[in-house]
């Protein structure tokens, strides 16, 4: 599984470094290329000589060598490898790399980087537990990168809690697991959409909602990571995409959606609506802005297409269709009503009354809702781990 795969280990200032050199050790072994960067306090944990003797490639701290000046180009690091792992990712390197802070090699590589990038924290206990942490954690978590969760143990300090790094071995079947994952879509075409849509009022007002489209881009960033190629329509939203795999259509309104939709939708082997379409647009747009009066201004609305019953109706058999509800009263009874009434293959069920699966928030607690009726809840969890329950149950089905 990992023959020939480029792997990129970032090494920090944590006592954890002392299990580097196994973990290295174990992926030469299943035939992975491995290149280790060092920042400067990881040096004082585990040697370069050992790393680079156990890799058999320069183990690099510095952007050049200060000797002949050869140069070690991040960027060239950041396109050559396959996946990224940060391990051990203390406090500091966490802070930099998710405010961007490239101040070391280590960073302006992760910063280069068009791979996936794993993350294995190693601290003390009440450093883990602090919200300065948690919130770096998170915001890493959001950009689509995996957490190899720290373990309660026995610590440096002396303390036992969480803040132990992961295990060579099990980092190892992490890695193993994402390569393997990473097949499971390949030669299959995604049509994915995300965010709001907004319909005009007027040149400056508009209705729409509060959709931040982070769940429809983990599940394009999820899905490209497991080998297939996204279309995704992405209404007004502040997001980035960073796979490849993803080609982006940008759209404002309801209308928009529908075509973009429309021209990709009969070569999709899965489409997921994840939008949130406005239902109603105006049936007269002022040319004009108006002008607040004594009265407020009537406005005259008409129904939008619905673009999940239309998709329903003209769906093929060899076609998946996964619809989303967001429901805040008889969420499940609601749901299952639009599951038959569109003809859908799965849908993804969250409610405005559980904490935490809002709009605008970096998690969200689902249920998944299938033709037969079958019904799986999750837990809350992070949105990229919601993709990836989403994406699991799509591997059964297809």
């Amino acid at each position: 599984m990992l023959k020939s795969k480029k792997i990129i280990i970032g090494i920090t200032g944590s006592i954890a470094a002392y299990k580097i050199p196994l973990l290295v050790r174990l992926l030469i072994k299943e035939g992975a290329e491995v290149q280790t960067i060092l920042t400067e306090h990881a040096r004082d944990f585990v040697t370069p000589l050992t790393l680079s003797t156990l890799s058999k490639r320069p183990a690099l701290t510095m952007p050049f060598n200060p000797v002949d000046g050869t140069w070690h180009s991040h960027v060239d690091m950041g396109l050559w490898a396959d996946l990224m792992l940060v391990a051990p990712a203390s406090a500091a390197t966490l802070s930099k790399m998710a405010s961007g802070m490239a101040d070391n090699l280590l960073v302006t590589t992760y910063l280069s980087a068009k791979c996936p990038v794993f993350f294995a924290p190693a601290m003390d206990l009440d450093m883990f537990r602090h919200p300065s942490t948690g919130e770096n954690i998170t915001t890493l978590i959001s950009r689509g990168h995996h957490l190899i969760q720290p373990q309660v143990g026995e610590l440096a300090s002396g303390l036992t809690g969480a803040g132990r790094m992961e295990e060579p071995e099990k980092m190892l079947e992490v890695i193993q697991q994402y390569f393997m994952g990473a097949q499971q879509f390949i030669g299959k075409h995604f049509l994915i959409t995300a965010g709001p849509t907004f319909e005009a009022i007027d040149p400056v007002r508009f209705i729409g909602n509060h959709s931040s489209g982070q769940m429809g881009f983990a599940l394009a960033e999820a899905a490209a990571q497991r080998g297939a190629t996204i279309t995704l329509v992405a209404g007004p939203v502040h997001l980035n995409i960073h796979h490849p795999n993803i080609k982006r259509i940008d759209v404002v309104t309801a209308d928009e959606m529908l075509k973009a939709v429309a021209d990709n939708f009969a070569s999709a082997d899965v489409t997921i609506m994840s939008a949130a379409v406005a239902d109603f647009k105006l049936k007269n747009i002022a040319v004009e802005k108006i002008k607040k009066q004594n009265q407020p201004p009537i406005l005259e609305l008409q129904p939008t297409v619905d673009i999940l019953a239309k998709l329903g109706k003209e769906k093929k058999p060899d076609q998946l269709l996964v619809g989303f509800a967001l429901e805040t009263e008889n969420a499940l009874e609601n749901a299952l009503k639009k599951l038959n009434n569109k003809n859908l293959d799965m849908i993804v069920l969250n409610s405005l009354r559980d904490k935490g699966a809002g709009f605008g928030t970096a998690t969200n607690k689902i249920t998944l809702i299938h033709r037969n009726r079958k019904v799986t809840e999750y837990e809350l969890k992070t949105k990229a781990e919601v993709a990836a329950d989403i994406l699991d149950e799509l591997v059964a089905m297809i």
